[in-house]
C-alpha cells in the first residue's frame, strides 16, 4: 500500500533547510542604507559594501531617506548627522524615525561634526556606534560586522 503524505509549504522548506523566516532574516542581515550628503562617500560605500555581499540603497537628503526607511527593512543605517548646509544635526531625525519603527537596525553615525553633545544625543535617540570622519571601510565594516553579530545592547566607539 502506497501512502502519500502532504506536508505545507513552510514545514517542506524547513525540511529542505530553507525555512523562509531564516531567508528572510538572512536577506535582511545584508541591507545597508548609507545616508550621506557627500556623493563620493555614498558611491564608495555602495561600491565597498556591494563587493562584501549587502544590498546597499543610499540617500542624500533627509527625505529621502525617510522615504527608504518606509519602504525596506535594513539591518543597518551608516548615517550622516549633518545633511546640506544646515548647521543642525537632522540626522537625528532619522535615527529617531528609524528606532521607532524598526528598534533591531543598527545605526552607525559617521560623522565630522562630532561634539561630546552630539554623540550623547545620537545615542539617546537610538545609534549604535559614533564614528568621526574621514574612517577607512575597513573600519567601518568591522564596526558593522561586530553590530550585526551582537546582542542590541552593545555600543561601538572609535
Amino acid at each position: 500500500m502506497l501512502m502519500i503524505k502532504t506536508v505545507s509549504g513552510r514545514l517542506l522548506e524547513f525540511l529542505r533547510g530553507r525555512d523562509k523566516t531564516a531567508v528572510d532574516d538572512k536577506l535582511r542581515s545584508k541591507t545597508l542604507l548609507v545616508v550621506d550628503d557627500e556623493e563620493s562617500i555614498c558611491f564608495s560605500m555602495r561600491e565597498y559594501f556591494s563587493q562584501h555581499g549587502f544590498k546597499v540603497d543610499t540617500a542624500s537628503e533627509i527625505e529621502e531617506a525617510e522615504g527608504l526607511i518606509k519602504t525596506t527593512d535594513y539591518r543597518v543605517i551608516i548615517q550622516d548627522l549633518r545633511l546640506g548646509m544646515t548647521r543642525d544635526p537632522d540626522g537625528i531625525e532619522i535615527i529617531k524615525l528609524v528606532h521607532k519603527r524598526n528598534p533591531d537596525t543598527r545605526i552607525v553615525v559617521l560623522t565630522s561634526y562630532g561634539s561630546k553633545e552630539v554623540e550623547e544625543e545620537a545615542r539617546r535617540a537610538g545609534a549604535d556606534a559614533f564614528l568621526r570622519k574621514p574612517k577607512p571601510l575597513s573600519q567601518v565594516a568591522q564596526v558593522i560586522q561586530g553590530l550585526i553579530e551582537s546582542p542590541r545592547a552593545r555600543t561601538v566607539r572609535a
